[in-house]
């Protein structure tokens, strides 16, 4: 199996690499056309600010390529947040893979930290991604903007309100939290991803 995570200007690749390899599986790090349309699984992780992001993308067309993409891709994070429509982060147009807008979270109570960061759960678990994923089941978050609720909610999480934790149209699939740095609940959600 060709394993490929998306390489743009956005962190926390290193981990998803390490994620893979403790499940015995390498993968390619590329931004290269070719390479990405020819893998059986693409990985589009990220850490980072949504429109240098974009902007990295755009001008390679990496978002006209990944949107047109036909087999799973898991987009981690940002990567998730990027195939929505739009993020109010610097105002930026999005893949719009997902219907769904990004937004930041303006907690009205000041004792709320944003970002969010640290263990939360995850519910109304509804994909193949959750197969075996107990409800209510704590992943890792690092995030200060968020997926609204929508038609493509596969599972939601509450942090100032209910957001969607995990996103899925076709073959396109994606998750808020950080599945590599979310112990045997991220490593059973890599594995699904993996067989699906």
């Amino acid at each position: 199996m060709k394993i490929v995570i998306i390489q743009y200007n956005a962190g926390n690749i290193q981990s998803v690499l390490y994620a893979l390899e403790r499940l015995g599986m390498a993968a390619v790090v590329t931004d290269d056309a070719a390479e990405i349309e020819a893998a059986d699984k693409v990985i589009f992780p990220g850490v980072g600010e949504a429109s240098t992001a974009m902007q990295y993308l755009k001008d390679r067309k990496l978002d006209v390529l990944i949107k047109n993409l036909k087999q799973p891709v898991l987009g981690i994070c940002l990567g998730m947040q990027l195939m929505c429509l739009h993020s109010t982060e610097n105002e930026t147009p999005c893949m719009g893979i997902f219907s769904t807008q990004v937004k930041q979270f303006k907690p009205l109570d000041t004792t709320i930290k944003v970002p969010q960061i640290g263990w939360n759960t995850i519910s109304n678990l509804k994909s193949d991604l959750f197969q075996g994923v107990p409800e209510n089941s704590y992943a890792y978050f690092v995030h200060g903007y968020y997926a609204a609720l929508g038609e493509h909610t596969m599972a939601t999480t509450n942090y100032v309100e209910a957001y969607s934790s995990a996103l899925q149209k076709d073959n396109f699939y994606g998750v808020q939290f950080h599945p590599e740095k979310s112990a045997l609940v991220g490593e059973q959600i890599i594995k699904n991803f993996l067989s699906l």
